[in-house]
């Protein structure tokens, strides 16, 4: 799609257009700025080529008649989100460029702001093009617009209109075979005489449902043409064949039930927390954990008393192993803190004159020492000034710096320590413990945000699974790519619930039951909660924000733990799934286990395959729109 945009755009370069309609006063903001801090005024045209028309922003600092051939543009494409050709980025406030998009590219547009704002939504569903108007009269382009493209208003949003590109008519078949009528190769004349014998009625209908079906869309079957379907419906509303039984001598027809349709949820209550007794009856005479299982489970049903937070979380965190000796547990601390303080060691005793040329570790000891001093400051284990406990954090994340040098500090990580720390008091103990924490969201903090995107792509999959209809209208609100979920699952609702209560949730997301994506599933027991109020007053992408931003620390956490277990009770137990939802729930790996004869490497070398290939295709998302997003 790439190189076809760039080809358009070249074409159209190398030739002369004819400007159709031309706006001033028209504002561009690029994406990789925010709205707040550039944005510069110009000219918005339509324009036509011989080989298409297209979208051409200019600045009001590049003549108008300057001829195309001779400019630099900024290429619109639809792969991924736009950006500037060549132009560097810190020179991008002071020489902007002109920007084209061809109308073939675009797939909606929507008017918004009280006409102020006109967002051009590309083919890919995800890049999007935004443009200012003064005097609230971007009205008088889009009237223009639809003098030369078809649309069709949305029928979810009135504010929102389709493009219909031109579609080559199909051509009648010289054969009537050409219709591809028979599904089934093995399937001759023969049969459909006979049919047409016994069943006249149900075969011409079925005959001439296919055939219109052709001359309407070329295609079979039954494929909707691409400006007819609803946004991101694909997956969402496919008929699937449950019973494929004969009944009342019709041999061929089939009952059909829609994918979302799921069994009855049942909620459970949440259980009482692990015990001291419980845990101390799960050691044996040598101190190993005769039944992590049964310990996880207690502990995703109803978490970890306090009391026993301090050694419960050192196996949930992969810090001691499971069915590790007390002794050989006392080994291991000693050589955990001897190797804890020598990485120590190595930034503490790094001069001055070392740090002058070593950049990166000074971006990222200047930060730490930001975060440090405002993470927690409210709870009693970190307020007040002059605090020995902030001298602990510090130490641990310039620590952990040394020991991952490569990921280093990146901001939300204090967050993430905060609370481990102030349960185990210990420097030594709490970098371990952190460690393992972070080998569990490591991936959040990728500096392209991959680990973040794919998470946001599989919670709007299980989304649509749980709610099609809300996801629906975050998909037609400029919502769909689930950014004001971006803070939740950055940090694990670190900020979203009381300080008591994140350990609890954080504990029972250790245990990974009953999925390592369980923390989807709560974003989605959130959103269930929420979604009468996101769609009964209509919200947009801003609204949604604020709103959700609003729901910290007024979330009641044991009613959301509830529900987003029983969602994964209720769609497990759901013959319907998608293989994507299936996917995000791990539950593929479990189906192929269980159906496996004597290729059981096999299949799982198939399916890591399959999704690394899912990951490697997975849909992108703005990174500067995520990493302004408040957290």
């Amino acid at each position: 799609m790439e190189t076809r945009s760039k080809s358009l755009v070249d074409l159209m370069s190398s030739s002369s257009g004819t400007e159709i309609f031309t706006h001033g006063g028209v504002g561009y903001v690029p994406p990789t700025a925010r709205q707040d801090d550039i944005q510069t005024n110009g000219t918005l045209s339509i324009v036509s080529y011989s080989i298409g028309k297209c979208i051409e922003w200019k600045p009001n600092e590049v003549s108008i008649e300057t001829d195309g051939s001779e400019q630099e543009w900024a290429l619109v494409n639809t792969s991924k989100p736009a950006s500037t050709s060549s132009a560097p980025a810190d020179n991008i406030a002071q020489r902007w460029l002109p920007v084209r998009i061809p109308l073939t590219e675009i797939r909606s547009y929507r008017v918004s702001n009280k006409k102020t704002k006109l967002l051009f939504v590309h083919k890919d569903r995800l890049s999007h093009t935004v443009f200012y108007f003064q005097f609230e009269n971007a009205d008088c382009f889009t009237k223009s617009l639809r003098s030369v493209v078809r649309t069709r208003r949305s029928r979810h949003d009135k504010h929102t209109y389709n493009l219909i590109h031109e579609r080559h008519e199909p051509q009648m078949p010289v054969s009537f075979s050409d219709f591809n009528l028979l599904s089934d190769q093995k399937e001759t004349v023969w049969k459909f005489v006979s049919d047409l014998k016994s069943r006249p009625y149900e075969t011409t209908l079925s005959t001439f449902s296919k055939v219109s079906d052709f001359l309407l869309y070329n295609k079979y079957p039954y494929e909707r043409p691409p400006e007819e379907r609803a946004f991101n419906q694909e997956d969402k509303r496919q008929p699937t064949v449950v019973d494929g039984q004969k009944s009342d001598g019709l041999s061929d027809y089939q009952v059909v039930e829609r994918r979302d349709q799921l069994p009855p949820r049942v909620l459970s209550p949440r259980g009482p927390p692990l015990s001291f007794h419980q845990w101390c009856n799960a050691m044996n005479t040598e101190g190993r954990i005769t039944d992590p299982d049964a310990i996880k489970k207690i502990i995703f049903d109803g978490g970890v008393q306090e009391s026993i937070r301090f050694d419960v979380w050192k196996y949930l965190l992969g810090y001691l192993p499971w069915d590790s000796t007390a002794e050989e547990r006392q080994d291991l601390r000693q050589k955990k803190t001897e190797e804890y303080f020598r990485m120590k060691l190595q930034w503490k005793s790094m001069t001055a004159e070392q740090e002058s040329r070593f950049s990166d570790f000074r971006d990222r000891k200047t930060l730490i020492e930001k975060d440090v001093n405002r993470t927690d400051r409210s709870i009693p284990f970190f307020e007040g000034d002059d605090n020995p406990n902030l001298k602990l954090l510090y130490d641990v994340l310039m620590t952990y710096v040394m020991y991952d040098f490569d990921l280093g500090y990146v901001q939300g990580m204090s967050d993430l320590l905060s609370p481990i720390l102030s349960v185990m008091c210990n420097e030594v103990d709490a970098f371990w413990c952190f460690v393992g924490f972070m080998k569990k969201v490591f991936r959040n903090f990728d500096m392209d945000q991959s680990g973040m995107k794919k998470q946001l792509s599989q919670l709007h999959t299980l989304l649509s699974a749980v709610q099609p209809e809300l996801s629906t209208f975050l998909d037609e609100h400029e919502s769909g790519n689930m950014f004001f979920c971006f803070r939740w699952l950055l940090v694990w609702f670190k900020r979203e619930f009381q300080h008591e209560e994140i350990m609890e949730l954080w504990e029972v997301l250790w245990t990974d039951l009953p999925c390592r994506n369980f923390h989807l599933l709560i974003s989605v027991a959130i959103l269930e909660q929420q979604r009468d109020t996101i769609i009964g007053n209509n919200f947009g992408f801003t609204e949604i924000l604020k709103h959700v931003n609003d729901l910290a620390l007024n979330l009641n956490l044991h009613d959301v733990l509830a529900t987003a277990a029983s969602i994964f009770t209720q769609l497990e137990s759901s013959p319907n799934l998608t293989t994507a939802t299936r996917r995000v729930l791990g539950l593929m790996a479990n189906e192929a286990a269980a159906n496996s004869s004597t290729s059981d490497d096999d299949s799982i070398i198939s399916e890591g395959l399959h999704c690394a290939v899912e990951r490697s295709a997975s849909d992108e998302c703005d990174r500067e729109l995520l990493v302004s997003l408040p957290v």
